[in-house]
C-alpha cells in the first residue's frame, strides 16, 4: 500500500474549550479514522483551544520589553511575551529574538505568533504539547476505538539554510526516532550515527498537504509503518553536553 498524506479542513475558527475530536469527526475525512493512522495537528489550533490566544491590549509591557522593542522596531506588547516565553535568550539580531522555551525549544520569538488570529491577538505555544497530543489521542481513543498517534506541528527556521519547515513539538503513540546505529548500510558498514527524526519528516510531509493559509490545521498520514511506543518531544532535544552549538 502505498503512502497517503490526506488533508483535513476545517471551516470554523476554532476558540478556547472547543473540541476539537468533535470538530474533527464532524467531517467527512475525520469519520474516516483508521487504526495506525497518524494525526497531525497545527501547533495553532491547539493553541486556539487551550486559551493561549492573547489579546495584546491586555498586556503590560516592562521598561526591558519598551527597551528591547525600541532597538529592534517590535510592538512592546509582542516583545513582552516573548520575555515571558522564554527560558533563555539565545540570541538576537535584526529584529530577532532567538530563544529557549520552557519545554526546551528552541526558535524565533520562543513561538510568539500574529499569523491567523485577528489584528490585535498573537498566540502563545501551548504549554505542554506532549499532553496536548496525550489528550487528543485518548479522546479519539474513547469515541471511536481506534488506536492512532497524535503529532503536534509547528514551523520552525533552520540555521545556515533558508527557508522554513514543520516540525513536531508535541506528540503522543509514536517514536519520533528510527535508530540505525549499529545496522550495516548497502556496502556492509556498520552506521555509527545514524538517527532519523521521523516525526519531523512526518510534520513536514503533512505541510504540503495544509499549507499555511488553506484551512487545513489537521492532516492524517495513513499506511506508514511507524513504532508505537509511545514518545515525546524530550526525545528529540539534543542532550547540552552533545550540542556542538551552545
Amino acid at each position: 500500500m502505498s503512502l497517503q498524506i490526506i488533508p483535513v479542513s476545517i471551516l470554523e475558527d476554532i476558540s478556547f474549550g472547543d473540541d476539537l475530536v468533535d470538530v474533527l469527526l464532524k467531517t467527512k475525512v475525520g469519520r474516516s479514522i483508521k487504526d495506525g493512522d497518524i494525526l497531525i495537528f497545527t501547533q495553532k489550533i491547539i493553541s486556539k483551544q487551550e486559551g493561549r490566544k492573547i489579546n495584546l491590549s491586555e498586556i503590560n509591557p516592562s521598561l526591558l520589553a519598551i527597551g528591547i522593542a525600541g532597538a529592534y522596531e517590535k510592538d512592546p506588547r509582542i516583545v513582552q511575551l516573548i520575555l515571558d516565553e522564554t527560558k533563555r535568550i539565545v540570541r538576537m539580531k535584526n529584529g530577532i529574538i532567538i530563544s529557549q522555551t520552557p519545554q526546551g525549544l528552541v526558535c524565533a520569538n520562543a513561538g510568539v505568533d500574529e499569523s491567523n488570529v485577528e489584528k490585535g491577538f498573537a498566540t502563545l505555544l501551548p504549554k505542554d504539547s506532549d499532553k496536548s497530543a496525550q489528550k487528543i489521542r485518548r479522546k479519539i481513543k474513547a469515541k471511536t476505538g481506534k488506536d492512532i498517534a497524535v503529532l503536534i506541528s509547528d514551523t520552525f527556521g533552520r540555521p545556515f539554510r533558508e527557508g522554513q519547515t514543520d516540525v513536531a513539538i508535541g506528540m503522543s503513540g509514536i517514536s519520533p526516532i528510527v535508530d540505525y546505529k549499529g545496522k550495516h548500510d548497502t556496502f556492509k558498514r556498520i552506521l555509527r550515527v545514524t538517527e532519523i527524526a521521523i516525526a519531523d519528516e512526518i510534520c513536514s510531509a503533512s505541510e504540503l498537504v495544509r499549507g499555511k493559509m488553506s484551512g487545513t490545521p489537521i492532516a492524517i498520514v495513513r499506511n506508514y509503518n511507524f513504532d508505537k511506543k509511545n514518545g515525546s518531544l524530550d526525545d528529540l532535544l539534543r542532550n547540552k553536553s552533545l550540542d556542538l552549538f551552545r
